[in-house]
């Protein structure tokens, strides 16, 4: 089994929001991932998508997209962008797209990896960093250790801990948070994340006291997946 990612699909199936308004990059993107991800991946790979999927304010709305991607091949894993505000009652959104995974501070185990998932909040030193975040920020740490909480009573030898979430673990310095505390804390050997667009200085890879960072939001990656594992 291969394991692929990618995050910030902004799909609008039946929203009027084209992404082409935010550069003509994004004309006819999802065409350009699907036809990729049709390459890359067969049925018994999986597939990790870093939140913002559908930009549906409704349920219905946002499980249209979803549905759109449960179509294509392999295994879904899905967490929670800050843009999917259809996104309302992890039980719901469960049952409404049976054949997805969708977590929320808890895990999945697929093969060798377990999946530890939560939305995650902008981190201290980053630009956008406000007194209303740390609230958030604290908030989401908590959930993560929910999250690995669930994943210790499933993890064995050999497996190797993944973490999906959507915003960035730490600010560009790279400076210590409670999120990559935790994640060396626990063993985590990959985080994969989105959120990032348009022109920046996030690398697409980096490393951090022995943990993996793969920013993965579709544009950063000119609409592929990347292999993880």
């Amino acid at each position: 089994m291969k394991l692929f990612a990618i995050s910030d699909l902004h799909l609008s199936g039946v929203t009027d929001k084209p992404m082409n308004v935010f550069g003509s990059g994004w004309e006819g993107h999802f065409e350009k991932i699907k036809s990729d991800w049709q390459a890359k991946v067969s049925d018994d790979d999986t597939v990790l998508i870093g939140g913002d999927t559908s930009w549906g304010m409704k349920l219905e709305e946002g499980l249209f997209d979803v549905r759109e991607v449960a179509r294509l091949k392999g295994r879904k894993v899905f967490v929670r962008g800050n843009h999917d505000y259809w996104w309302s009652g992890i039980s719901r959104v469960r049952s409404g797209a049976p054949d997805c995974i969708f977590l929320q501070n808890d895990c999945v185990k697929i093969g060798k990896y377990v999946i530890a998932g939560s939305r995650g909040w902008t981190c201290p030193g980053s630009a956008d960093f406000t007194e209303h975040d740390m609230t958030l920020y604290l908030r989401e740490a908590e959930r993560f250790r929910l999250a690995f909480k669930e994943a210790e009573k499933i993890l064995t030898e050999g497996d190797e801990l993944v973490v999906l979430m959507h915003y960035p673990p730490m600010n560009v310095k790279k400076e210590d948070t409670l999120f990559t505390e935790l994640f060396e804390e626990k063993g985590v050997k990959k985080v994969i994340f989105g959120h990032l667009h348009g022109a920046g200085y996030y690398p697409l890879k980096s490393e951090k006291n022995g943990v993996e960072y793969f920013l993965t939001s579709c544009d950063k990656l000119h609409f592929a997946l990347t292999q993880i594992g």
